[in-house]
């Protein structure tokens, strides 16, 4: 399994990839994450509203009531057009990131 430490800084950006999809909620998501990695990340219940909570103050996420389940109404995330923008060039760097690690970790030493 992955330590939160070293996927910590990619967290907002695999939310907004989910929701790319669709709207969610946070236990649809986090089973995602965990279904997608096939359980390598595991993210944390507070780690994700946390997440939440900052994507809505930056704008890249709205969300709204959805239906009842167990007497709690569910709530829906959606990605925004800011999100998306955010989303894409996450995305650039992230390529950038990887070609540059793997210079160092990715196997053979020049």
């Amino acid at each position: 399994m992955i330590s939160s430490d070293i996927i910590r800084g990619y967290n907002d950006s695999i939310i907004l990839s989910i929701l790319i999809d669709g709207d969610s909620y946070g236990y649809e998501i986090s089973k995602k994450i965990k279904i997608i990695t096939k359980e390598k990340y595991i993210i944390k219940e507070t780690t994700l509203y946390s997440a939440f909570t900052r994507l809505s103050k930056k704008g890249f996420i709205v969300s709204y009531p959805g239906e009842e389940t167990f007497g709690k109404k569910r709530t829906y995330y959606k990605i925004t057009s800011l999100g998306l923008e955010f989303y894409l060039e996450k995305e650039k760097e992230w390529l950038i990131t990887k070609e540059v690690i793997d210079l160092f970790l990715g196997g053979e030493k020049i």
